[in-house]
Formats: structure tokens, C-alpha cells, sequence
């Protein structure tokens, strides 16, 4: 097992704008997690804007994007962004980069290169930008840069890429510090986890230099029927954009998925849910405290040094950040 410390993140976000998604960053900071991430989706909320008031609004917990996409911002503006985001915060900031939305960017006339491609010239250029150095002639970034592409103020960011695919994850192992994976079933993650080291001895590197998130599904409530029905919920509307490979490769059953999601897609919303079975409901982590901390428990004693806590959270999502800080934490660490 490594000998990395166990890292715990919230995957936060707010409908209710900047001012809401940075109180939610200060109760995450005060219930004791490490780490909070939120996202940038072009025609989405601003999370630019929000990870400056984060910066401005906490002392101590390190901060990321949860995905910006080098399509509708250039790697140059983001390699400005984040250098300043590390001013701001004191060198807190996690810049996570991902491929973006192909459906997203169409409605803005945008054709990019491939989500891979593109991926990887951006880690390459933003890495050279935030040390002070030109992407210019630097093997795998993108033709075109010259020798004066030079930060006035750069500042080093720990780059991390949101990766699904294998070639992806590859990529990921060659040249990321961080991995975030979305991990349905929370198991999902070893699988990860191994294309990610094939990627990493690729380059000559260690699994070990790479902090890996097994962002799941987390759905936690005083109230165990309370957890559960929101958890249903969740997977009923997302029953329908599943792998079935994946689901297949996790011992799921895609079909039990397609009767949910036909069920969803002839507006049965509540016979959707209530066809959510227990194996479902396996591609997240539900219950009371002590069930949560069971799963998770599974998961560092099995070698994950990183659980990222992600929606749907619980009911009410900031009592799920106090019940998770409360309860949950402080036992996972004594395990350690």
C-alpha cells in the first residue's frame, strides 16, 4: 500500500451562484476537508469567478477546477488563470483540466481536435507556461507556439486531468499530477488505478507521484430511506448515459439500467426510481454515517489514498457536508 496520506474532497457546486458556492467552500474548509473542486462548463456557472472567491474566502483547504476545457479558453489564458489563482491563494489552487463537452461546444460553433489530443497538448503547454518556460519546439504541445510565449507572472499549479477513457487515463499516467476519474461503482477505481500506473511506467514514472480521486457518488443522510430514495433518484436520471461496458466490467446488469431509463423516457419519473434496485444503487455509496464509512473504510484498506466526495451528497446538501466532517471523517483518519 503507498505510504501517501489519504486525501479527502468535496465536489461542490451551487445553482445559487458565487457568494453560495464560496460559503459552501468555508463549511467544507470548517468540516474538515482537504480538498473542494468545482466545475467550469462553457454556458455554465462561472467557476473562474467562483474559485477567486474561494481563494479569497478560505484560509486552509486547497481548491480546484472540476473541469476547465482548453477549447473555450486558450491554454495560455488558463496558464494566466491559474498562476494567479496560486498569488491569490497562497499556492493552493489545483488547476483540473479536462477534454469539455462536444454538445456544449457545438452550441457555440466550436470543432475542436480530439478530446485526447487536445488534452494533451494543453497539460503539455500549461505546464511549460506556469514554470516560466515557452511551449515553443516541446514535444507534444501544439505547433505554433514561439519563444515569446512567456508568463509575465507565472507560478507552478499542479495540473490534474479529468479522464475516463483508457487513452485518456494513459495520458493521465504520462503526464498529470492528478487523476479525476469518475468512479461508478466506487470500485471502479482499481481499474483506474492500473491504467493510470501503465501510463505512469510509460514515462518512467511512479502511480505513487500521482494522486489519484475516486470521485463517487456519495449520498449520506441521518435518515437511511432518506439517503437511499435520493440516491435512486439520481441514478434514474443518469440511468440512460451509463457504459454498458463499464456497468458490464463492474458485474451490473445494463439491462436493469435500460428499464429504468425507458421507464424515464416515457415520463414515469416516479416508476423510474422506484425500479432502482439494490445492485443499482451500488454505483454509489448511501446510507447512514456508519454505512458510508464502511464503504469508504473498504476502499483505503483496499489502497485508494483519495476519496472525492460528489453529488448527489444528501438531501440537503450542506447538512450532507456537516454530517460528512462530523461523522465520517474523523474515523476514516483514525484508521490511518
Amino acid at each position: 500500500m503507498s505510504a501517501r496520506p489519504v486525501t479527502f474532497s468535496a465536489r461542490i457546486g451551487s445553482p445559487h451562484g458565487v457568494h453560495a458556492l464560496a460559503d459552501r467552500a468555508v463549511l467544507a474548509e470548517e468540516s474538515g476537508f482537504d480538498q473542494v473542486w468545482t466545475g467550469n462548463d462553457i454556458f455554465g456557472h462561472s467557476g473562474l469567478v467562483g474559485l477567486a472567491a474561494i481563494a479569497m474566502r478560505t484560509s486552509r483547504i486547497r481548491f480546484g477546477s472540476g473541469v476547465i476545457d482548453p477549447v473555450s479558453l486558450h491554454p495560455a489564458q488558463i496558464a494566466m488563470y491559474a498562476s494567479a489563482l496560486q498569488e491569490l491563494s497562497g499556492d493552493r489552487f489545483l488547476l483540473g483540466l479536462g477534454a469539455g463537452s462536444e454538445v456544449f461546444f457545438s452550441w457555440a460553433g466550436l470543432t475542436p481536435d480530439s478530446p485526447v489530443k487536445r488534452t494533451r497538448e494543453a497539460v503539455v503547454a500549461i505546464r511549460e507556461l506556469v514554470n516560466g518556460r515557452s511551449p515553443a519546439g516541446v514535444a507534444g504541445a501544439a505547433e505554433g507556439w514561439t519563444e515569446q510565449a512567456l508568463l509575465r507572472d507565472p507560478r507552478p499549479t499542479p495540473i490534474y486531468v479529468g479522464a475516463m477513457g483508457p487513452r485518456m487515463l494513459e495520458l493521465t499516467g504520462r503526464l498529470a499530477d492528478g487523476a479525476l476519474p469518475l468512479c461508478l461503482p466506487p470500485g471502479h477505481v482499481f481499474g483506474v488505478i492500473e491504467q493510470i500506473t501503465a501510463g505512469a511506467a510509460k514515462a518512467g514514472r511512479s502511480i505513487d507521484e500521482i494522486d489519484v480521486a475516486a470521485c463517487v457518488w456519495v449520498s449520506i443522510s441521518s435518515d437511511r430511506d432518506e439517503a437511499r430514495a435520493l440516491m435512486a433518484r439520481h441514478i434514474a436520471l443518469y440511468s440512460g448515459s451509463l457504459s454498458t461496458a463499464a456497468l458490464e466490467a463492474n458485474g451490473l446488469d445494463p439491462e436493469e439500467f435500460a428499464r429504468t431509463q425507458k421507464l424515464m423516457l416515457d415520463g414515469r419519473e416516479d416508476d423510474a426510481v422506484a425500479s432502482v434496485t439494490d445492485s443499482m444503487l451500488s454505483l454509489g455509496i448511501v446510507g447512514e454515517a456508519a454505512e458510508v464509512i464502511d464503504q469508504c473504510g473498504a476502499l483505503i484498506e483496499a489502497g485508494v489514498r483519495h476519496i472525492s466526495f460528489g453529488p448527489p451528497m444528501g438531501p440537503e446538501p450542506d447538512g450532507a457536508l456537516r454530517l460528512l466532517g462530523s461523522e465520517v471523517l474523523p474515523v476514516l483518519r483514525s484508521m490511518l
